[in-house]
C-alpha cells in the first residue's frame, strides 16, 4: 500500500465539506455550473478591500530590497508591532511584538499551537458542532480530542465542560464566532468558562491553555462585538486568520497570538516560533505580511453577508426549518426534517442544491448552508429550500 494505513483511514473520514465541495465540482461539470447551487464551503465571496489591493500593487510595482528574502520565523518585527498594537487597543492589555507569531493562515497557527504544547496523550477539548479539521489537527500532534456538546442553542455547557476536564487536558480550543453555527460565546461564556479552569489549574496544579480560534472575529452582526478570553483567563492564545476578514482565503496569511500574562510565554513564544519553521511552513509569506501590516483594524464590508444571512433566515423560518440565528461566521446550521442529515443532504443534492451535514461537525440531524455566494445563487437555492420543506409538511 502506497500510503500509511492511518492516512488511509483518516481520509476516508475526511471532512464532509470537502467531501460536498467535490461533489459540487463533478455536478457542474455534468450539468454547467450555472445549474449548481453550491452552499457548502466557506469560500469568502468578498474581495479584498481596496486599499489592501492597491497595497499589494504597490509593493509589486516598487520593491523593497529583500522583500521576497527569508525574515526571522516568527516574522517581521514591524508587522508584528502592528499587530501587537490592535492588541492591545481591542483589550486595554498591554501587547509587544514578542506576543506575536506570524503564522500561514488560522490552520498553520492551530497546528504550531498544538505542537508545541502537547506531550503524547494530552487531551484537548473541543466543543460540538466543531470544525472538523480539528479531530486532525490534534491527531497530528499526538494529542487525544475530547468532545464536549453544547446546549441547544449552541451555547457552551459549563457543567460538561467540568465534567470533560481530567488530570490530562492541556487545551481548551473554542471558536468564536463558531463555524458552523455562527455563535458567539459571549462575556457570561468566557468569564464562567475561565473560572472552571482556573479552579482546575488550582486543583490539578497544571497549567490549561485556552486557545481561541477567531477566524471570524470581525464577522459579526448587528452591532455585536467579540469577546476577547484574554479578558478573564491568563493562560489564553489566540489563533487566526485573514482569510475571512480580508478576503484572502488562498493567500494563508494570519498570526497567533499570546496572553503577555500567560506563563511561561516566552518559552511559548520560542516553541511557536521552533515549530513554525520545523513544520514546514518556515515563515508566513512575506509579500502578504507586508500588505496586511497596516490593515489590522480593516475588514471587507459585513453588510453583505449579515444582508444574505437576513434573507437566509427569514425565508427558512418561514418555510418551517428550525435553527438558532448566527451572530457571526457566514453559516446557518438548521435541524434537518428527517433523523437522517446525510439522507436529508443527499435528497437536496439531486435537486444541485449542495450543503453539508451535520455529522461532519459532530452533530447529526443538522445540516450547514454557507451563504457566502452570490445573492442569485441563494436566492435559487431558497427555492429549492422551499419544495423540499412542503415535502415533508414543514
Amino acid at each position: 500500500m502506497p500510503i500509511s494505513s492511518r492516512i488511509k483511514d483518516a481520509m476516508q473520514n475526511a471532512s464532509w465539506i470537502r467531501r460536498m465541495f467535490e461533489e459540487g465540482e463533478r455536478l457542474k461539470k455534468e450539468v454547467g455550473a450555472e445549474n449548481v447551487f453550491d452552499l457548502s464551503i466557506g469560500n469568502p465571496l468578498l474581495e479584498p478591500p481596496e486599499g489592501l489591493r492597491k497595497k499589494m500593487f504597490d509593493l509589486l510595482r516598487n520593491p523593497e530590497p529583500r522583500m521576497h528574502a527569508y525574515m526571522p520565523n516568527a516574522g517581521y518585527p514591524f508587522v508584528r508591532q502592528k499587530v501587537a498594537e490592535f492588541y492591545t487597543k481591542e483589550t486595554g492589555i498591554q501587547f509587544a511584538a514578542e506576543h506575536i507569531v506570524m503564522t500561514c493562515g488560522a490552520a498553520g497557527g492551530l497546528n504550531v499551537v498544538l505542537k508545541t504544547l502537547l506531550e503524547p496523550g494530552d487531551e484537548v477539548l473541543i466543543f460540538a458542532p466543531y470544525f472538523p479539521e480539528y479531530l486532525f489537527y490534534v491527531d497530528n500532534h499526538g494529542g487525544k480530542a475530547v468532545v464536549v456538546k453544547t446546549n441547544e442553542d449552541f451555547s457552551l455547557n459549563i457543567v460538561r465542560v467540568e465534567e470533560a476536564l481530567s488530570d490530562k487536558t492541556k487545551v481548551v480550543i473554542v471558536n468564536s464566532p463558531n463555524n458552523p453555527t455562527g455563535v458567539l460565546y459571549g462575556h457570561y461564556h468566557m468569564q464562567a468558562l475561565a473560572e472552571v479552569l482556573n479552579e482546575h489549574q488550582r486543583k490539578t496544579d497544571k497549567v490549561v491553555y485556552l486557545v481561541n480560534d477567531a477566524a471570524y472575529r470581525k464577522i459579526v452582526y448587528d452591532g455585536r462585538r467579540s469577546t476577547y478570553a484574554f479578558s478573564f483567563y491568563k493562560n489564553s492564545i489566540e489563533v487566526t486568520s485573514h482569510s475571512k476578514d480580508l478576503g484572502l482565503a488562498g493567500e494563508r496569511i494570519g498570526h497567533i497570538a499570546v496572553s503577555p500574562q500567560a506563563c511561561d510565554v516566552e518559552a511559548l513564544i520560542n516553541g511557536f516560533t521552533f515549530c513554525n519553521r520545523t513544520l514546514g511552513f518556515v515563515n508566513a509569506p512575506a509579500l502578504m505580511q507586508r500588505a496586511v501590516a497596516d490593515f489590522q483594524f480593516v475588514s471587507i464590508d459585513v453588510q453583505e453577508y449579515q444582508k444574505r444571512r437576513d434573507l437566509l433566515f427569514e425565508a427558512l423560518c418561514e418555510m418551517g426549518y428550525q435553527m438558532v440565528k448566527p451572530e457571526g461566521a457566514f453559516y446557518l446550521f438548521p435541524a434537518t426534517p428527517e433523523e437522517d442529515d446525510v439522507a436529508f443532504v443527499r435528497k437536496l443534492q439531486k435537486k444541485r442544491v449542495l450543503v453539508t451535514p451535520g455529522i461532519g461537525f459532530g452533530t447529526p440531524s443538522h445540516f450547514r448552508i454557507s451563504y457566502a455566494v452570490p445573492m442569485q445563487v441563494l436566492e435559487r437555492a431558497i427555492s429549492v429550500f422551499d419544495e423540499v420543506a412542503r415535502e415533508y409538511g414543514l
